[in-house]
């Protein structure tokens, strides 16, 4: 079953999925890569648990944000996720949502130095 989050292209994402996709998008990765690559993207300052990154992973394989992608290269043990259509459309509605913001707080920021 599929979750409703209301507007799915305005509603701000959490920085654990935001990040998770981020790295996603780059190329499919399982769980020990993923949690290193967030740690890259976010110059260590998010270290996920295994049990925050595989929650997020079933809310985001249900969703069908992400899927299950064969690799060769991997262990029958470890298991590959990649973004999704729908995922990859949802990254980019929270990275326009979030360059929106930016702009008016820079634009905020800026008339209140004008103002000081």
């Amino acid at each position: 079953m599929k979750r409703s989050y209301g507007d799915r292209n305005t509603k701000a994402l959490s920085e654990p999925v935001f990040l998770i996709l981020t790295s996603l998008a780059e190329q499919p990765r399982h769980g020990y890569a993923l949690l290193k690559d967030i740690e890259i993207l976010s110059g260590n300052r998010v270290r996920m648990s295994t049990g925050t990154l595989y929650g997020a992973i079933h809310r985001l394989l249900e969703d069908g944000w992400i899927e299950r992608r064969e690799q060769e290269d991997l262990s029958r043990d470890k298991q590959a996720y990649g973004l999704t259509k729908t995922g990859h459309r949802r990254l980019e509605a929270e990275v326009d949502r979030l360059e929106r913001v930016m702009r008016i707080a820079s634009a905020r920021l800026r008339a209140n130095e004008v103002l000081s």
